[in-house]
């Protein structure tokens, strides 16, 4: 149930207060919550970037700012052969139709991937709400275009149909709203926009669709202009999803990859080597873009390979992936897409004891044989190492860091047969790989080598 709606002012009274008894609106105080343990489990979630943007699919999700903004010859050269001269960016939103949306088949599809949770993307930059906004008049999905509440089939569809945790991405800042653009010229000393647009929406959003994820957006400006270290302090501390809550880091200039809840650091972030902090790597299948195009070609989308590799470094190294998936302004999802995501679930129903709730090893990836990396799994009382394989080894796989002993046991993930192996000089092992049929593979594209009882 939506708690009681609040002024602003009124909400600062509370933030106060409860501060005696929860978080207070200060990094060190919001920095030292701890980040609930069903995130860091969960390992991979799945972005959906759909809004007017989706209409032109022409560039990119930037569609608006390439036109008006900044003036991408392509994109004007595009709106001049195809478009009136009196066509305006608001007129796409009529044809935001969303007539094949199916709330339902969405969420099952997600689920269907392997993922445990989901981030929608409920407004971006262009400051379109996909759900009925008391603060954004005429411009939400109810008013024009699907006159649907987005968010909320989409909310209950999935907490209904499945297990899957419910997150909403949400952009603090607009490119062309009228009351940013005049704080903005003040050099941010005045906050009409925060305080009359932006975070009553983020306020109006948790109040009434309490997601579990809040993924904050697009914001350029100083924390003290944003107030959101006094969103976060009431989120942590007095909203009804605070136990369980995970944000992100992009809360205003200076704080990405600093504070907040898990670091972001930028788009399809994979550093390559273990974080102190635990993060979220937010990519795209789509090489180019986060909402759809209909210019893409094949070669644009990642591969399965390309996907699982991405996927495997970064859980090896901490992270959680976020996948993105960019569906067309009618609202049913590509079969490219789709087929990426359901592959993906499949290669997690073989896999996924190497992924879920695993933790880095004290190695990322091999010094023996590149293409190898590690996650570990204490769960037994001892070590349990997976190493991940991006190339088929052939009939021998050399690994240059695990130490066993005669007490050890591998196996090949979703084959319980044990395999013969001899631990090398001072460590490492070479592991006899037997001679598999095509069939007999339990999964393609990418294979896990669970190792027992490792000593190291």
């Amino acid at each position: 149930m939506a708690v009681p709606r609040c002024s602003l002012f009124c909400l600062l009274v509370i933030f106060y207060v409860s501060s005696i008894y929860g978080y207070e609106p200060t990094w060190e105080s919001l920095d030292s919550r701890p980040i609930p343990e069903w995130y860091d489990e969960a390992k991979l979630g799945i972005f959906i970037h759909w809004g007017v943007f989706s209409v032109p699919s022409f560039a990119s999700e930037w569609f608006w700012w390439d036109w008006k903004g900044q003036s991408t010859p392509a994109v004007v050269e595009f709106m001049a052969k195809n478009y009136p001269p009196d066509f305006t960016y608001a007129d796409f939103a009529k044809q935001f139709t969303a007539e094949f949306f199916n709330a339902v088949e969405w969420a099952q599809m997600f689920q269907s991937s392997g993922a445990k949770y989901i981030v929608f993307v409920s407004k971006h930059h262009e400051g379109f709400t996909n759900w009925p906004s008391a603060h954004s008049f005429n411009w939400n999905s109810m008013q024009v275009g699907p006159h649907r509440d987005i968010v909320g089939e989409l909310m209950n569809a999935t907490r209904s149909n499945t297990d899957l945790k419910f997150g909403l991405y949400h952009s603090l800042f607009e490119w062309f709203n009228p009351l940013y653009l005049q704080d903005k010229k003040a050099n941010f000393t005045t906050q009409n926009f925060v305080k009359f647009k932006t975070m009553p929406e983020l306020y109006e959003l948790v109040n009434n669709y309490e997601p579990e994820i809040v993924w904050s957006d697009g914001a350029h400006g100083p924390v003290d202009y944003w107030q959101s270290r006094e969103f976060l302090a009431w989120l942590y501390t007095n909203s009804t999803v605070k136990d369980t809550v995970v944000t992100n880091d992009r809360w205003a200039t200076g704080t990405l990859c600093h504070h907040g809840g898990f670091y972001t650091c930028s788009d399809r972030y994979n550093p390559g080597f273990l974080q102190k902090h635990k993060w979220e790597n937010a990519m795209t299948i789509d090489r180019k873009s986060w909402g759809f195009r209909r210019t893409a070609r094949l070669s644009d989308y990642l591969t399965m390979e390309e996907i699982l590799q991405t996927f495997v470094e970064t859980v090896s190294c901490g992270g959680n992936m976020l996948m993105n998936v960019g569906p067309p302004h009618h609202g049913h999802i590509t079969p490219v897409y789709e087929e990426r995501l359901r592959n993906m679930g499949k290669w997690l129903k073989v896999n996924g004891e190497g992924i879920y709730k695993s933790k880095p090893w004290t190695y990322q990836n091999d010094t023996l044989t590149k293409g190898v990396w590690y996650t570990k799994n204490n769960s037994s009382g001892s070590t349990t190492v997976y190493a991940f394989v991006f190339n088929w080894p052939g009939e021998l796989l050399s690994l240059g860091l695990p130490l066993v002993s005669e007490v050890s046991k591998i196996n090949l993930v979703g084959d319980s047969t044990f395999l013969d192996y001899k631990p090398r000089s001072t460590k490492g092992v070479d592991i006899t790989i037997p001679l598999y049929s095509v069939n007999e593979l339990p999964c393609q594209w990418l294979w896990a080598f669970k190792i027992t009882a490792v000593e190291n």
